[in-house]
């Protein structure tokens, strides 16, 4: 007999409004005063300033600055300098500004404060969707969630993704892939969602390749989109090992937070199918592939991203060290046991870059 209880709070939350098409970053301004917000403050990267100032720019006298400072795995001290900024300025609203590095400055700023986010995704991630944020705190990344970083809206405007480099896209969808891969397991994932997972994992592997192809391609962007929407709702349900494995590699190691979920993917799809045999065979269903696994590794090399971890600078000599601190921050989630030994297989095949094989038996 079928049974299931979802936590309440965080998981499996999601935005009240998205707003998804081509030129919808222009009506930025409506969104901010749909929130009632007067003094709204931008967050972004450096590199992402201007597109940032163009936001601004929309705002117009609704917008009391921006904060071009976001980086990549949130560390705590910028967090803390963010917030004191919006306190200093008087924001009353967030408005974030680019990939995963700004919209999670956003959430650790609301974090503490409690102002509203409005998310304006350029990449792939899916962390606007969900109300959890790694913050990277003495050199170890940790999860947080609450209510307080989930975003008020999400605009999604696939004309701003159209030069983002595509070694860069390519290593965002697979973060987005993780997202679907990962939270179908999950005992925390909403019914309701799981079809999300589904669904967006298709989209993302269909348009990876068009995208990688014809990087210009609006309508194939587009499709890119809207599968990374859906799998930061799948998000929304929870998360296990994989983004366990990868918030290490990225919060301790420094891998970029894109490759470093795509790197370990393959690898710990085909550990857990064994455990989650059901999951995994109706999301290779969805995906119209016959393993998960080896299909994954299969579109990275045909996309052109890197397949062994010792391309992105994590050698061997590392793994005894990340299967310890990955079982030490487990959240007990994962269908599979999550044991060092098991953590060090799933990292000695990501640095090697092996195929996955065939399950037995299956």
């Amino acid at each position: 007999m079928r049974e299931f209880s979802t936590p309440g709070d965080v998981f499996n939350a999601l935005p009240s409004r998205v707003v998804f098409g081509a030129g919808a970053v222009d009506r930025i301004d409506g969104e901010v005063e749909r929130l009632g917000a007067k003094r709204a403050l931008v967050v972004s990267t450096p590199g992402r300033s201007a597109m940032g100032g163009r936001v601004a720019d929309r705002l117009g006298s609704r917008c009391i600055g921006i904060l071009p400072e976001a980086i990549s795995q949130v560390p705590i001290e910028l967090a803390i300098r963010g917030r004191a900024k919006a306190r200093e300025m008087g924001a009353d609203c967030l408005v974030s500004v680019g990939g995963g590095a700004s919209i999670g400055l956003g959430k650790a700023i609301a974090l503490e404060l409690g102002l509203p986010i409005i998310a304006v995704p350029t990449t792939y991630s899916g962390s606007e969707m969900t109300g959890f944020c790694g913050i990277t705190i003495d050199g170890v990344k940790r999860m947080h969630q609450s209510l307080r970083m989930l975003a008020g809206t999400v605009v999604y405007d696939p004309s701003l993704t159209l030069g983002l480099p595509v070694d860069v896209s390519m290593a965002s969808a697979m973060n987005a892939l993780a997202h679907c891969v990962d939270a179908i397991y999950t005992p925390t994932i909403s019914p309701v969602i799981v079809p999300a997972a589904m669904e967006g994992a298709r989209a993302i592997m269909d348009a990876l390749p068009r995208v990688a192809a014809r990087p210009d391609d609006g309508d194939a962007r587009a499709d890119l989109l809207y599968g990374a929407h859906l799998a930061g709702a799948a998000l929304a349900g929870g998360f296990a090992l994989q983004h366990g494995v990868a918030h290490v590699l990225g919060g301790t190691y420094g891998v970029s937070h894109g490759l470093s979920h795509a790197l370990v993917l393959p690898h710990v799809a085909a550990y857990n199918a064994p455990f989650a045999p059901q999951a995994m065979d109706r999301l290779a269903a969805a995906m119209g592939v016959a393993d998960v696994g080896a299909a994954i590794f299969d579109v990275m090399e045909t996309v052109g991203l890197p397949t062994r971890l010792t391309e992105v600078g994590f050698s061997a000599d590392r793994i005894a060290e990340a299967a310890r601190i990955t079982v030490e921050t487990d959240n007990r989630y994962n269908p599979g046991p999550v044991t060092e030994e098991a953590v060090r297989g799933i990292l000695a095949a990501a640095v090697e870059g092996r195929r996955p094989g065939p399950h037995p038996g299956r």
